[in-house]
């Protein structure tokens, strides 16, 4: 019998969930952060599979136009940034029900949410020791004053970039498994991967980066073409940093 997809609320917003075939207390699981399209993985089979080949839960949030940010965004929460409601709410919730809390949580997202995810993952790199971006929107800040949510959560495009994933590196702090990836044909997001991987590399920062598979730009052929390397990565990452806990 395959997993299952289902879906609840925490705090009010949607959550879908994926649960692998068998099984009740999982000794891993991933959080998913959705693109600005808002796609969900539930009807995307080549993670599916994957998913379910790993026996990995995943959760995956609705934070629409919140660039998952810790900026208010009054038209997804009036009170609770998209950033808060995962850390306060959402990973919570994982650990009540599948009994699983972070560091066993491997964090990863496509475009809006990789970006996302990488930026978490820089920030709190205790608590998401595992992540990955596939055609991670970086530099979003060149879209600020183009009547996008962008607008109102920042007031200036150069506050915006102060809050991009590159600020949020630490020189003496970082996850330990880290992987993005890029199709060099995507023009909007493929300068900042390769930015951030050229300031990972002078600080001498461990990471496994892609930036030159072709695999039709920014598009969900490139995103499934990715599916398995990420969650292969996001698996056995998670494997060696238990490791490191015992």
């Amino acid at each position: 019998m395959p997993g299952t997809w289902s879906e609840t609320e925490v705090l009010g917003h949607p959550l879908e969930l994926f649960t692998p075939a068998g099984m009740t207390r999982p000794p891993f699981a991933l959080l998913y952060l959705h693109p600005v399209g808002n796609e969900t993985l539930r009807d995307r089979p080549a993670f599916t599979r994957w998913l379910e080949e790993f026996k990995l839960p995943c959760a995956c949030p609705l934070a629409p136009y919140t660039w998952w940010t810790d900026r208010p965004w009054p038209d997804f929460d009036p009170e609770c940034s998209a950033e808060r409601w995962l850390l306060d709410h959402v990973l919570p919730w994982m650990r009540e029900t599948w009994s699983v809390e972070p560091p066993r949580i491997g964090l990863f997202g496509i475009s809006m949410g990789g970006q996302g995810a990488l930026r978490l993952g820089f920030k709190y790199p205790q608590q998401f020791p595992v992540v990955a971006g596939i055609a991670s929107a970086i530099e979003y800040h060149q879209y600020f004053g183009y009547g996008l949510s962008l607008d109102a959560m920042y007031d200036s495009k150069e506050q915006c970039r102060q809050d991009t994933v590159p600020m949020h590196v630490h020189p003496n702090e970082q996850p330990p498994f880290i992987r993005f990836c890029c199709d060099p044909t995507d023009a909007d997001w493929h300068r900042g991967n390769d930015r951030l991987h050229e300031k990972l590399k002078a600080l001498g920062v461990a990471h496994e980066c892609d930036l030159t598979t072709v695999g039709g730009g920014h598009t969900w052929d490139y995103f499934n073409a990715m599916a398995e390397p990420t969650l292969r990565f996001l698996h056995d990452g998670l494997i060696q940093s238990s490791r490191r806990l015992l």
